[in-house]
């Protein structure tokens, strides 16, 4: 095994109240395999904007401004989250949704 250590020490990285948190599952269990750069993008902005619930409610206007996107590009995006059990929409709240129940 390769020994690991910070290249800061200074700057490890805590878990504050509130802030998301992206599952290694994604990753070990080849959940992103297969999704586009926008579905993966749009992932990780939900996961960071998300409350405990995995819950947000961020306008596409708004969404599609911070992410470089068409509204075509997002909604796509969204699609492809959800056909992958990722994520739920019902406008306009999106649910990132938990791993362990879904698909695999």
């Amino acid at each position: 095994m390769i020994p690991k250590h910070p290249v800061y020490p200074g700057r490890v990285r805590r878990v504050p109240p509130g802030f998301g948190w992206v599952d290694h599952r994604l990753v070990r269990e080849r959940r992103i395999h297969g999704l586009s750069h926008a579905a993966m993008s749009l992932y990780l902005f939900l996961v960071a904007v998300s409350d405990a619930e995995g819950l947000s409610h961020w306008s596409e206007g708004s969404t599609c401004r911070l992410l470089g996107m068409e509204p075509e590009a997002l909604r796509g995006a969204g699609a492809e989250l959800e056909q992958a059990d990722l994520a739920a929409h019902e406008p306009p709240i999106w649910q990132v949704l938990d791993l362990g129940r879904g698909a695999s």
